[in-house]
């Protein structure tokens, strides 16, 4: 499985590398970005699933960070192998930033204005397994320090729907979502990301 041809732009990046609080590389505003900006693509190799899980063993990691971003539920972007500056975008559970899925790739866009000097940051929100169990989040530990911050770079988990009443009012059928509205991207807990990182893709 090979990757889609990648074509770097012409416009300059809006931001810099250097060393982050959060965690080693951090990506910095070199100039103001507008809310809602597309700031870079996220590069990596194209692969699938089942290559992502060959080449990274969760249980064998000594730090659990990864450059996995899953683009659907068969191929992955490893972006420890190609890769280009937005790699180094750290994680945060406060994000100014989200990734997106956008025609198969995937890119960064600011979440509100951003100013010169701001580490830019989003929530990686790794995927759940059904086989975690409360001790994964240990293994997954968050330092972005916001206020917010849940502790672990781990999505959210998600609370049981809250039961509903009997109704004899028949459900609307649901509209199938468009092709071209953008999805946030995932990231997968399988491989590696310098401790930081996930995006609006259009998730």
């Amino acid at each position: 499985m090979t990757s889609p041809t990648f074509t770097p732009s012409s416009k300059p990046i809006p931001f810099e590398l250097r060393p982050s609080s959060i965690q080693g590389t951090g990506a910095f505003a070199t100039r103001r970005i507008r809310k809602g900006e597309r700031i870079i693509e996220y590069v990596g190799e194209r692969i699938a699933q089942a290559e992502a899980d060959r080449r990274y063993n969760d249980e064998a990691m000594g730090r659990h960070h990864t450059f996995l971003f899953n683009l659907d539920s068969k191929t992955v972007l490893d972006a420890g192998t190609l890769h280009n500056e937005a790699r180094y975008i750290n994680h945060s559970c406060a994000p100014n930033c989200e990734a997106l899925i956008d025609k198969g790739r995937i890119y960064i866009f600011a979440l509100r204005s951003l100013e010169v000097g701001e580490e830019l940051v989003y929530d990686y929100a790794y995927e759940r397994t059904e086989d975690m169990g409360p001790d994964s989040e240990a293994l997954y530990v968050c330092r972005c320090g916001a206020p917010q911050c849940r502790g672990t770079i781990l999505a959210p988990e998600k609370k049981a729907p809250a039961r509903k009443k009997a109704s004899k009012k028949k459900k609307s059928a649901s509209k199938s979502r468009s092709a071209k509205k953008p999805v946030k991207g995932k990231k997968t807990t399988k491989g590696k990301k310098s401790a930081g990182g996930r995006k609006r893709l259009a998730g």
